[in-house]
């Protein structure tokens, strides 16, 4: 069969897997802004109409932001993250918080009877690293990094489903966490985590779930709401 030219359609969806693929590897993260038009045309060695459709369609998915005078930036790392993004961006926190506290209670649980001594060391690892960032003072590396905390329980789950419905939805549940945190860190707001891990680390579900089903409703006194768990006890504004 002799080779023909690329159909317009067929090289613009060649364009976007390659974009694509830039975010899901995590070469351009979330929050990053990515080359402009005419960098991408270099880059690519394609038209300027082939990159602006494909940067068009990835916005349409949820993935980039286009932003007039100021670029075009990452937002989310899949097109399923991207829909959940724009859909519960301006959700009620509380109801943020009771899915949180459903999905993490339930992986915390699943991570005491599975963990393995890696997922150990990687939890240890990121329970220091966002210790670090608390005492540096530093709201946005906080953020991230109380963020890969919580997915890293979630992942030693170690149940293929929840990790991805998870990891989905870790951009929104950063931008809740953002609002709550502010941009100086509150020293009498810090909420350990270490209970947590020492739970799933001697197998204990009924302790990590319980430590884990807490967390998210520590933040929503900051947001309005009335301060109370999904019980209606009283918890304190934290970071977490």
């Amino acid at each position: 069969m002799p080779l023909t030219s690329p159909r317009r359609s067929a090289l613009v969806d060649q364009v976007i897997a390659q974009l694509r693929n830039q975010i899901t590897s995590g070469e351009w993260p979330v929050g990053s802004r990515i080359p402009t038009e005419p960098e991408l045309v270099e880059l690519m060695g394609v038209a300027r109409n082939t990159v602006r459709e494909a940067v068009r369609a990835l916005a349409h998915n949820g993935l980039l932001d286009i932003r007039q005078g100021s670029g075009t930036y990452v937002i989310a790392t899949s097109e399923l993250a991207g829909v959940m993004h724009r859909r519960f961006a301006g959700a009620e926190p509380r109801h943020i918080a009771e899915l949180r506290s459903t999905l993490e209670s339930s992986a915390a649980r699943l991570a005491a009877e599975r963990r393995t001594e890696r997922d150990l060391v990687q939890l240890d690892a990121l329970l220091a690293r966002r210790e670090e960032a608390w005492a540096g003072g530093d709201a946005e590396l906080f953020v991230a990094a109380d963020v890969s905390l919580h997915m890293a329980v979630v992942t030693a789950s170690h149940n293929d489903v929840l990790i991805e419905l998870y990891a989905d939805l870790g951009e929104l549940v950063a931008d809740w966490l953002r609002a709550d945190v502010g941009t100086v860190l509150d020293p009498s707001a810090h909420l350990d985590h270490a209970r947590l891990i020492e739970a799933i680390r001697r197998g204990d579900g009924d302790a990590a779930a319980s430590e884990a089903a807490g967390y998210p409703f520590a933040c929503l006194g900051k947001d309005g709401t009335d301060g109370t768990d999904a019980q209606g006890a009283p918890v304190t504004p934290v970071g977490g």
